[in-house]
């Protein structure tokens, strides 16, 4: 059978349109087919923009310097800038924000950086031809855990940390790098990496960029390695004032938010200087109501957050020395008295303070009495005092915003035995000889001194049973015990 040159083109133009219709279709959950998608894995690298302000900052002038190398140029936002910016022909423009009318792959960072490598230019970083390539040959030639190189960006030189993730301790803690080891680096830099293992990370585009990098790359036992050679920075006008304190503010919120995703709540710098992202006496408290005696974050493997210890410190610090000043005697309970037993502190695990008081004291503190009366009130410092709904005996929060807690339960002697109306049943709630309260004790504890039963380990053993201050445990061990995270 013989085809006509008509034949020929309308087949070709056929085959043309179901080829366009195909790569126009997408697949299950919006991916194209796997031929239609673009190449991955060529060789070069791509340079993403990414840590810049809307305004006052130099996005054209660093996006027209690396595409003049030339190479592959993004810039990522979550919306297009505003004001716009005059960026370069050739550079693209990748919005990150979902929106109803967009498809879902234009969402996708990773289906648009086509090379191997890619590299994070901060805004105002200036290229220098062939820098790029050496920081690839540097990455491809260091050892096995290397992922990450960095070039300083302008005069300073980088500053090489260590960064050490305690998660159960919800902390990041920097210290000084050994030469040619790091896990960070302070100052301006351009990082480059692998763009499967960018994209690998569960946030690979958060900002602040670097530290958000650092912590997951710290998390997965990455290696940083720093090269000396150095991108010239932009001579720029200075930030006006209100540009300052727009970026400042901005920068701020990004970093906390980004520490609430990594589940971080301290960050102990290399100059001993702490952040801290946790709750204050403005916020709720950092977890929710406590079931069975096990705090949810027990459940996912951590301890109490340090913020939460802080505040449980500097309420139990605030109520015994207002008891002590009202001639109210109180002593260290439950598991407040094994944690000083221990470690002259909070079990890094507990979530409140236990105090035994004497029940016939209430009506000599003034905030006891009020609260004994069915009326919380705050004090001069800001903490609540109220009786508590669950029985008789009262709490003291952190503030009206905050209910991290003390708990003081009042016990009256009967017959030489100190018991008290309420029980919850936990297995330290039983009675006991006042002769452990005659006299009371001092005690370290929390960052002060408290008062105690004057025979802490007879004490606890009859509470806990025989060992209990050698042998720590959760608070229910039916529900986790210690050494299954």
């Amino acid at each position: 059978m013989r085809v006509t040159p008509c034949q020929a083109t309308l087949a070709g133009a056929i085959g043309l349109n179901l080829l366009l219709l195909y790569c126009a279709w997408r697949g299950p959950g919006g991916s194209p087919p796997p031929s239609c998608r673009p190449p991955r894995g060529v060789p070069g690298v791509t340079v993403l923009l990414r840590d810049f302000e809307d305004f006052e900052n130099d996005l054209a002038g660093t996006a027209r310097s690396f595409a003049s190398l030339p190479v592959p140029v993004l810039v990522a936002a979550e919306t297009v800038p505003y004001p716009p910016v005059p960026l370069p022909a050739g550079v693209g423009l990748l919005t990150l924000r979902p929106t109803a009318d967009r498809p879902p792959p234009l969402a996708r960072p990773e289906l648009h950086v086509r090379t191997r490598h890619v590299a994070l230019v901060p805004d105002g970083t200036r290229a220098v031809p062939g820098l790029l390539e050496r920081m690839r040959d540097t990455l491809e030639e260091g050892a096995g855990d290397t992922r990450l190189v960095a070039a300083p960006v302008g005069s300073a030189p980088l500053r090489c940390l260590e960064l050490r993730l305690e998660p159960r301790a919800w902390t990041a803690r920097y210290g000084p790098g050994a030469p040619g080891v790091c896990q960070a680096v302070e100052g301006t830099a351009v990082l480059l990496l692998r763009t499967r293992d960018l994209f690998a990370l569960p946030f690979p585009l958060a900002r602040p960029v670097p530290t958000a990098l650092f912590i997951q790359a710290a998390f997965r036992g990455w290696g940083l390695r720093v090269m000396p050679a150095v991108f010239p920075a932009a001579r720029r006008p200075p930030v006006s004032p209100h540009g300052r304190w727009k970026a400042d503010n901005l920068a701020e919120t990004r970093r906390r938010q980004l520490m609430h995703d990594f589940g971080i709540k301290r960050e102990v710098l290399a100059d001993g200087r702490e952040r801290w992202y946790g709750c204050s006496k403005e916020t709720a408290r950092c977890f929710g109501t406590v079931h069975a005696r096990t705090p949810q974050y027990l459940l996912a493997g951590r301890w109490t957050p340090p913020c939460c210890l802080r505040a449980l410190r500097e309420t139990a610090r605030h109520v015994a020395g207002v008891l002590e000043a009202a001639g109210v005697r109180y002593w260290l309970e439950g598991g407040s008295l094994l944690g000083a037993a221990r470690l002259g502190d909070i079990i890094p695990w507990d979530y409140d303070v236990d105090l035994g008081i004497y029940r016939e004291d209430v009506s000599k503190c003034r905030w006891l009495a009020t609260a004994a009366a069915g009326e919380p009130v705050e004090d001069t410092e800001g903490f609540l005092w109220e009786k508590a709904a669950e029985g008789d005996f009262y709490r003291v929060h952190y503030s009206r915003s905050n209910r991290l807690h003390v708990d003081l339960w009042p016990f009256y002697p009967r017959g030489g035995v100190m018991t008290k109306d309420t029980w919850l049943g936990h297995p330290q709630d039983v009675e006991f000889p006042e002769s452990f309260l005659q006299p009371r004790v001092p005690m370290p504890f929390a960052g002060f001194t408290a008062m105690a039963p004057n025979n802490a380990r007879a004490f606890l053993e009859l509470k806990f049973g025989p060992g209990a201050i050698e042998n720590p445990e959760y608070p229910n061990p039916a529900v986790k015990r210690l050494g299954q995270d």
